[in-house]
């Protein structure tokens, strides 16, 4: 009996399964990178010197932000699989959600302590004090968008483990003018407001995101589908186990996004040794890259969710097609990009900076960062989706020393070798960030080849029964 035709079916509506959820998850990342991007586009009008101060001390910020958001994603895979065993585990899911807003509750008052003072961080990277005390500044209006964009989150990786994006989509749709619009007018004193410069930059995405969070809890608590689950049900209650749960599962992820963004922040605070044009020129080309990066990023999502359900359901051809089906197409979208970014890179870095002679230098050494950015688009969305398809396995302490081995060992130590005793500069430096991503990547891949040799699915043997984090 022929059976290809029901296979080719089964990946035809997997593939469409994935863009239905996917599509609202990468229009919701890109909205919220879109935001970030507005900002170093208003920053960037104020000059080049405030320019590399924010981005000096938001690389900072970001890479502490991820070890929170990665813990805070774990609620995705453990929500899928939950949801996978049974058509309603209504329980079961408002733990985990639960769970996320006692991490977020016990760990950001650290955070915050550490971002109050990033001031003195910045200088003890051997940054210009100037830099250090404009940073510190816009940094300490900034730090206060951390909680509701977390919890927003939060409430994201509901939406999307209930297979409805779209409310999330619409809501960081939103987020742009409302964020340009505040932002602007903080910056530049518009509207009877003040002018505070990088300061109101920083007020302007905290008011965002508070507007943004506010509004998605409104939707969990109104809408039909949603407020079954009583996600705020008696969150005071501290529910020790699924707290664990989450950590064991979320650590791992955060602290492998920590080192992707601490190695590029780190890169940043080299480029900073070399003078604050190259801070600036690396900030638009990495604002660029970022934005791009913004695709595959929700493509590994939606194949976290697809995985998992899979996996909770016990069907290992679904979590097959799952995984498949997400990498080819994001890493087709990455291949279409790296060649816009190899052809026209002026155009994209003078949204950012004016074409005026001032900034000619910057723009030069900003076109041929993007230059090198294109060559490892390809390679950076194959890890993260295949990060993505291992977290629908509950897969995340190996990728983590995939990630420590590859950007800290690989990429961090060919860029600072070409940058200083080669003599590349900054584009050494991107070209062993380039490096590290494309041996993370084929790591990531030959273990999700190797899933069934290393144990990975062996839940998918059991006929009942659920993982390890729902019989907790």
């Amino acid at each position: 009996m022929d059976t290809s035709g029901r296979d080719w079916a089964a990946w035809r509506a997997e593939a469409r399964a994935t863009l239905a959820l996917a599509w609202p998850l990468v229009v919701a990342n890109l909205t919220s990178q879109l935001i970030n991007a507005t900002d170093v586009l208003l920053m960037g009008r104020l000059g080049a010197a405030p320019l590399a101060a924010a981005t000096l001390a938001l690389n900072l910020t970001w890479t502490l932000n991820m070890l929170l958001f990665g813990m805070v994603i774990a609620a995705s895979p453990m929500m899928a699989s939950a949801l996978g065993q049974r058509s309603s585990n209504v329980r079961d899911v408002r733990r985990t959600f639960r769970a996320g807003l006692w991490l977020l509750i016990l760990t950001l008052p650290f955070y915050w302590l550490a971002l109050w003072h990033i001031g003195a961080v910045i200088r003890a990277f051997g940054q210009d004090p100037a830099l250090a005390d404009m940073g510190q500044a816009f940094m300490r209006a900034y730090m206060w968008s951390s909680l509701p964009w977390l919890v927003f989150q939060l409430l994201r990786n509901f939406a999307g483990a209930l297979e409805r994006p779209k409310v999330v989509l619409w809501l960081s749709l939103a987020g742009i003018p409302l964020n340009a619009l505040l932002s602007w007018s903080l910056i530049f004193g518009r509207f009877g407001l003040p002018a505070l410069g990088l300061v109101g930059g920083g007020v302007g995405s905290a008011i965002t995101w508070a507007m943004l969070c506010a509004a998605m809890i409104a939707v969990v608590r109104t809408d039909r589908q949603f407020r079954r689950f009583h996600l705020f049900g008696r969150w005071w209650r501290f529910d020790r186990e699924r707290v664990a749960a989450m950590v064991r599962l979320g650590l791992p992820i955060g602290a492998t996004m920590m080192l992707e963004m601490g190695v590029f922040a780190l890169a940043t605070y080299f480029m900073g040794w070399l003078g604050a044009g190259v801070v600036a020129a690396h900030a638009i080309a990495l604002q660029i890259a970022s934005t791009t990066f913004m695709v595959p990023l929700g493509i590994g999502q939606a194949a976290t969710v697809r995985v998992g359900l899979a996996l909770g359901r016990g069907d290992a051809d679904g979590v097959t097609r799952a995984g498949w089906t997400a990498w080819v197409i994001g890493v087709g979208f990455m291949s279409v990009t790296a060649v816009a970014m190899w052809v026209a890179p002026h155009p994209l870095v003078t949204l950012f900076l004016a074409d005026a002679p001032a900034n000619r230098a910057v723009i030069a050494l900003a076109v041929r960062f993007l230059a090198v950015a294109a060559l490892f688009q390809v390679v950076d969305g194959g890890q993260v989706i295949g990060a993505g398809m291992l977290r629908g396995l509950h897969d995340t302490r190996v990728p983590f020393l995939f990630a420590l081995v590859g950007y800290w060992v690989i990429g961090l130590g060919i860029g600072a070798w070409l940058a200083f005793a080669r003599d590349w500069r900054g584009v050494g430096i991107w070209t062993g960030l380039a490096a590290g991503l494309a041996v993370v990547a084929a790591l990531m891949l030959w273990r999700w080849s190797r899933r069934g040799a290393l144990g990975l699915g062996r839940q998918l043997s059991m006929s009942t029964g659920s993982p390890s984090f729902v019989s907790e």
